[in-house]
C-alpha cells in the first residue's frame, strides 16, 4: 500500500499495522476502526505537534518478509512519521528492525521478549507469558488449578514462546501436555481425545483468533467447559463472539487492556467508540484498545520530546516515567507502557472484570 496522495504536506502521517487476512484477521477490523477514533479525537485537539495526523493502515497479517518491506518501503520514503497498531507476532521483530532509530514505533501489544528491544520501538498491554502466569496463579489461589495443557498454532511464535512459558510456571505449575496444530486447524480430536488432557485443570490456549474459537466450539462440545478452565494471551472479545456464548465457559483472562465497564472512564470510550461509528462498529476488544492507546500514547510521547527523533523521546521519558497528556497519563517502565492488570471472565460474548490483580 502506498501513502494517499493528494495530502497537504504539514500533517503527520502514521503508518498503522492490523491483520487483514489469516487466522489473526478476526481482530483486524476492529483495530482499524479503533484507530479512527484516536485518529479524530487527537485531530479534534491539537494534532501531534500542531499538525493533523493522517493514517494509513496496511495488512499485518502477510508473510513476515513481505510485511517487513513494505514497512520500510514506506520508511523510506521519508514520508512516515510513525508506526503504530498490531501485526501478528511472527512480523513484529522484523517492523521492528525496519523502524528502528528511524521513526518511532508503538504497538498495542505487550513485548514477549522473543525479539531484542530496538531505539524508538515501544509496547503497551503485557508480556504474553507473564500475563498467562498473572491468570493461572488467580486460578490457582481461587479453585486450586495447578495442572495444564498448551494448545497453540504450530508456527515460529508458539514454538519459541511455549518453552518460556514452561520455564515461567515452574515450578508451582505443570504443563502435562502440549499440543501444535495447524493455522486454520478444524479438527482437534488429537487434542479433545488425548486421555493426558483428562488429568489437566484447564488449558492455556495459544491459537490466534479463529481457530481459538473453533476449539472452543470443539472443547465445549466434548463436554469440557464446564469441568476445565482456559485461559491464554490470545482470547479477546472477537474470539468470543465467533465461539458464541455457549462456547465460552470458564473462560478467564487477565489484561489491562480489557475495558472496564464498572469504570466511568471506559463506558464513556465505548460510548464515543459507537458514536463516532454510529452505532455499528467491530467489538472493541483489548486488541483495539491497545492500538486506541497507542496512538494516543505516541502523541504524548511525541509532543513532550517536541520531536519525532526517536533519541528525543527517549531523553523525555529518561526524564520523566510519567507522560502527561490530553487522554491522561501514561507511565512508561522502559520500553513498556504499564498499566493495571484485571483478571476477567467470559460472560457471553464479552467479558466481566472480576479483580484487580
Amino acid at each position: 500500500m502506498t501513502l494517499s496522495s493528494g495530502r497537504h504536506h504539514d500533517v503527520v502521517e502514521i503508518v498503522n499495522i492490523a491483520p487483514l487476512h489469516g487466522a489473526g484477521a478476526i481482530i483486524g477490523p476492529s483495530c482499524v476502526a479503533a484507530a479512527n477514533l484516536a485518529t479524530a479525537e487527537i485531530n479534534s485537539g491539537t494534532g501531534i505537534l500542531g499538525r493533523e495526523v493522517c493514517i494509513t493502515t496496511i495488512d499485518g497479517g502477510g508473510p513476515p518478509q513481505r510485511v517487513y518491506d513494505e514497512v520500510s518501503a514506506l520508511l523510506a520514503t521519508g514520508m512516515v512519521h510513525a508506526v503504530t497498531g498490531i501485526p501478528m507476532p511472527e512480523n513484529r521483530s522484523g517492523i521492528m528492525r525496519a523502524a528502528a532509530g528511524r521513526a518511532p514505533c508503538l504497538f498495542g501489544v505487550g513485548h514477549d521478549g522473543l525479539a531484542a528491544e530496538e531505539p524508538g520501538v515501544f509496547m503497551i498491554g503485557e508480556h504474553p507469558g507473564i500475563q498467562t502466569m498473572v491468570a493461572v496463579d488467580w486460578l490457582y489461589r481461587e479453585f486450586g488449578a495447578r495442572r495444564w495443557a498448551v494448545v497453540a498454532n504450530d508456527y515460529l511464535w508458539s514454538r519459541r514462546i511455549a518453552p518460556a512459558l514452561r520455564e515461567i510456571l515452574a515450578p508451582r505449575h505443570t504443563v502435562v501436555a502440549e499440543y501444535f496444530v495447524p493455522l486454520g486447524a478444524a479438527d482437534f480430536g488429537v487434542v479433545l481425545d488425548d486421555p493426558r488432557l483428562d488429568t489437566a485443570d484447564g488449558v492455556i490456549l495459544l491459537l490466534l483468533g479463529a481457530d481459538a474459537a473453533r476449539f472452543n466450539r470443539a472443547f465445549t462440545a466434548a463436554g469440557r467447559a464446564d469441568r476445565q478452565f482456559r485461559t491464554g494471551p490470545t482470547i479477546d472479545e472477537n474470539v468470543l463472539l465467533a465461539g458464541g456464548p455457549d462456547a465460552n465457559r470458564n473462560i478467564y483472562v487477565p489484561s489491562g487492556m480489557i475495558p472496564d465497564r464498572r469504570s466511568a472512564e471506559d463506558r464513556d470510550l465505548l460510548d464515543r467508540y459507537l458514536r463516532l461509528h454510529h452505532g455499528f462498529a467491530p467489538a472493541f476488544s483489548r486488541f483495539a484498545n491497545g492500538v486506541y492507546h497507542s496512538l494516543h500514547a505516541l502523541c504524548t510521547a511525541v509532543d513532550a520530546a517536541g520531536s519525532f527523533e526517536t533519541a528525543r523521546i527517549h531523553g523525555a521519558l529518561a526524564d520523566r516515567a510519567v507522560l502527561e497528556g490530553p487522554s491522561g497519563a501514561f507511565t512508561f517502565r522502559g520500553d513498556q507502557v504499564v498499566r493495571p492488570t484485571f483478571v476477567a471472565r467470559a460472560a457471553g460474548v464479552d467479558f466481566e472484570t472480576l479483580t484487580v490483580v
